[in-house]
């Protein structure tokens, strides 16, 4: 008997109809299951029924729901016969199975020697059709013709489910992109400049130089004292530079010994050493297209200083335990609350690893030095934890914010978003009292009470020389004029109000010239009504 005469069960090597059957359709969820996109994936199952049944052209038409037209998912390689890439529903026999849902066999398409047989079934899912499978083939007998409709009855019914999950998967893939789309729509907003609170001259020059270096892919380094909010400029540079929708990455070099650190940076491949049981893609390779935030820098140890100075400048690395090298387009922001310059001086950091991350550096001051920031920064604190813990928290009185403005607070915002955080959960109506803030809060506020005696101006200087050094020791070669900035702020401002902000008063009490105070006001940014 020629091939086309034999039954299916023969043709396709298995004697058994039942297994060949079964065998047929696990291959077909196998392509399914393995095959992302779902053009592809019916395109394989053609190729694997015409292998099988050896018929000569074939295609899957979908309903396409927002035409009602039949669009055709795959085609089989190769000439298309008479099929069409697409059918009204009615037209043709590929429309006419489509709308009445039934089975169609045309014999002697296109006559002559070259005849073949077209078979259109329905794909039907719920009772509603949902496709159509359409194959050409020579003529054969009839038996073999009658197995090919039934072997391709159940086919269909295995691709309406196979379409139906694909359609979710189509679905589920669209919800999660806008849903992406909308989050990142809201962490742009969330960090664009001006939702950043910070009105002292300090945080200006900081926003000054964060708005020109955001659009660029200059290498940055934050310096500034724990709990500044580091993290928060470092994201904003992200998100509002081009590769805003590109990923941010965080690693906290600080956190992790040498070896893991290493392999969480570059990653790793299978075997490379005692526990990597696979493949791993370290956080650059992750960070591709986007931004790298290089969490407490000064911590890296020698080896790793050097593989980081490498990838900055080549924009290539080799993962752990491989020889390939992975090209990498990623823009790095650096963070530390260390001296760098004293840790290069010292030996513990590489001069050219210091240079090629202090491209542009912006120092981020601590909140004693922007007292002016923080009434609103406890609303803004109260606002986001009342809502958070459904409390009402939110008188507070001249005295308590007087010392909660006083208190040095060494741990900065991230100290004082603490301390708002537990005055709220401790709250039990709108009453912000000394006794919800910290101890150590309570204590200063103790002593100050108890232990204030009058100070000469000149101990007063001393101690203000002093305690400026502290603050201003990251800030080298710029001390003296940030000092005298704050004192002659600090002095004007009281003898402007001594004097009613009449500057006339104000410069002869002074004993300066009215156009050099009207200069120290406009350059201090002092407000004054006159």
């Amino acid at each position: 008997m020629p091939p086309s005469d034999v039954p299916i069960s023969q043709a396709t090597g298995n004697p058994n109809p039942r297994a060949a059957l079964l065998r047929l359709l696990s291959e077909m969820g196998d392509i399914i299951a393995e095959t992302v996109d779902s053009h592809d994936a019916f395109g394989k199952v053609l190729m694997l029924l015409q292998e099988r049944l050896g018929f000569a052209d074939g295609g899957l038409f979908i309903v396409d729901e927002s035409s009602g037209r039949l669009r055709c998912e795959a085609f089989t390689p190769g000439p298309r016969g008479g099929l069409r890439p697409e059918y009204q529903v009615g037209e043709g026999t590929v429309g006419q199975v489509a709308a009445t849902g039934k089975l169609k066999t045309v014999s002697d398409l296109g006559g002559g020697v070259g005849a073949k047989v077209l078979i259109c079934v329905p794909i039907t899912l719920e009772r509603r059709v949902i496709g159509v499978l359409a194959v050409e083939r020579p003529p054969v007998v009839a038996a073999r013709l009658l197995e090919e409709q039934e072997l391709l009855e159940v086919v269909c019914a295995f691709l309406a489910q196979a379409i139906k999950l694909q359609g979710r998967v189509l679905r589920h893939k669209a919800q999660l992109l806008e849903e992406n789309a909308q989050l990142r729509a809201a962490v742009r907003d969330r960090y664009r400049f001006e939702n950043i609170i910070g009105d002292a001259p300090a945080m200006n020059d900081v926003f000054a130089t964060v708005g020109q270096v955001a659009d660029s892919r200059a290498t940055v380094l934050l310096l500034g004292e724990t709990g500044t909010g580091k993290e928060l400029i470092a994201k904003s540079i992200h998100y509002n530079s081009p590769r805003r929708d590109k990923p941010f990455v965080r690693v906290n070099c600080g956190a992790m010994t040498s070896t893991l650190l290493e392999s969480e940076l570059f990653g790793h491949v299978k075997g490379s050493f005692t526990g990597a049981i696979r493949d791993k893609m370290g956080r650059f390779e992750a960070a591709d297209g986007g931004t790298l935030f290089l969490d407490e820098i000064g911590t890296l140890e020698p080896q790793l200083q050097v593989k980081l100075l490498r990838v900055l400048q080549e924009r290539e690395f080799e993962r752990v335990g491989d020889t390939r090298t992975v090209k990498i387009d990623v823009r790095a922001i650096a963070a530390t609350n260390i001296d760098l310059q004293e840790a290069v001086a010292n030996g513990r950091f590489r001069e050219d690893l210091y240079y090629r991350l202090n491209v542009v550096s912006i120092y981020l001051p601590p909140l004693r030095n922007r007292r002016e920031d923080i009434p609103r920064l406890i609303d803004f604190f109260l606002d986001k934890y009342n809502t958070a813990n459904n409390r009402a928290l939110k008188r507070i009185s001249r005295d308590l914010l007087g010392t909660l403005l006083r208190y040095p607070w060494p741990g900065n915002v991230r100290e004082l978003e603490n301390a708002i955080e537990r005055a709220v959960a401790l709250s039990r109506g709108e009453d912000f009292t000394e006794d919800l803030l910290p101890l150590t809060v309570r204590m200063f506020a103790a002593q100050r009470k108890g232990g204030l005696q009058a100070e000469s101006s000149l101990s007063i200087s001393r101690n203000l020389a002093e305690q400026a050094l502290i603050d201003f020791e990251a800030r080298h070669g710029h001390v003296y004029q940030l000092v005298i900035d704050q004192i002659e702020t600090a002095l004007i401002e009281r003898a402007l109000a001594k004097c009613g902000g009449v500057k006339t008063k104000t410069a002869d009490f002074l004993g300066i010239n009215r156009n050099t105070l009207n200069k120290k006001v406009k350059d201090l940014g002092i407000i004054s009504d006159d």
